[in-house]
């Protein structure tokens, strides 16, 4: 059975690599050896961080809501429940834009439940 060279492919494999590495720094988007290494990490970094990203903007929908509310009386803790009690189901994304872009409606929304909750 004759040899098979595998020059092409690697060549391409190799060619993709160095392009997914492309912008990197020095010899991270030069060698290939080291352009692979960087390039599985960076595919790692990607992974954890799209999910880290859910955590984050939760975390800072939770600090808008919280400052909108105590702005209004009240915590960011009592206003959820208050909701909860009042039957309003509203998420903390469209809770938080609201604080920014309509406050006064969001003054309703504290007030609705600074009453349901005492």
């Amino acid at each position: 059975m004759p040899r098979v060279k595998g020059g092409v492919t690697s060549h391409k494999r190799h060619k993709k690599i160095l392009k997914l590495a492309k912008g990197y720094r020095g010899s991270k988007s030069k060698l290939f050896r080291v352009a692979n290494e960087q390039v599985m990490k960076s595919g790692q970094y990607a992974y954890i961080h799209r999910r880290l990203k859910k955590r984050d903007f939760r975390k800072l929908w939770i600090a808008r809501i919280n400052a909108a509310a105590r702005n209004n009386g009240t915590t960011y803790s009592r206003m959820v429940h208050g909701l909860k009690v009042a039957g309003v189901d509203i998420n903390r994304k469209l809770l938080a834009e609201l604080a920014i872009s309509d406050p006064q409606g969001f003054t309703q929304l504290a007030e609705l439940a600074k009453r349901s909750v005492q």
